[in-house]
């Protein structure tokens, strides 16, 4: 889960600007459509013949590209699926958040921001990726992986936004719980994805200490 970024404000008490928008060269729009059409051979393979069947070989070979230049793309085959190119998005977002906010309105703040990202790209928001994904235990662990790495950072962000120690017990259970919580909601969901609202009245659940 790169395109036009908001540009970061220098700290936080300022709401970030968006820089005006660019059309990207002609070299990052023939990376950016040979990355898709690399994902979008591996969804069709992965679909067809299954994910362990599927090699790089034959991802490159549907994609049009060869061996080589797959991997100046992607790592691996597991890397196609679970990668989302959404980083630069997401520290932009939050870089624009305004500062002032409580742990419990900054990871509501957070949570739709993020959320309208992912929606809004269509490779994160890609319901056949997902349900590879939730099919196929080693991609499960790997995007667990993934998502342990995007709420590590997140963590940071938080503990420099808040002005508390990014190794504080506190902090980490919070962030841990409210993560937990989060992956509930998928797990639960009768959805593809929960909805939004979903998502945060279930963060005030959390806010108002669980009420039965």
């Amino acid at each position: 889960m790169i395109a036009d970024e908001t540009v970061p404000s220098p700290e936080h008490g300022a709401p970030g600007t968006r820089a005006p928008e660019t059309r990207p060269g002609l070299r990052e729009r023939q990376k950016a459509r040979t990355r898709a059409d690399i994902r979008a051979a591996a969804i069709d393979l992965f679909t067809s013949q299954g994910y362990d069947a599927t090699t790089v070989a034959q991802i490159a070979d549907a994609a049009d590209v060869s061996h080589t230049t797959f991997f100046r793309y992607f790592q691996s085959k597991e890397q196609v699926i679970v990668s989302d190119d959404l980083d630069e998005k997401r520290a932009a977002a939050f870089a624009a958040i305004p500062a002032g906010l409580d742990h419990f309105a900054l990871v509501r703040e957070i949570l739709t921001r993020m959320y309208r990202i992912e929606v809004d790209d269509p490779w994160a928001s890609n319901l056949d990726r997902l349900r590879i994904v939730r099919a196929e235990p080693s991609l499960r662990a790997m995007f667990q992986l993934e998502s342990d790495r995007v709420i590590s950072e997140v963590t940071g962000m938080i503990a420099e936004y808040l002005g508390v120690d990014p190794d504080s017990m506190r902090l980490r259970v919070f962030v841990a719980a409210v993560a937990g919580v989060m992956f509930h909601m998928v797990d639960i969901s009768e959805k593809e994805l929960p909805d939004l609202e979903e998502y945060l009245d279930a963060l005030d659940c959390m806010e108002r200490g669980f009420p039965l």
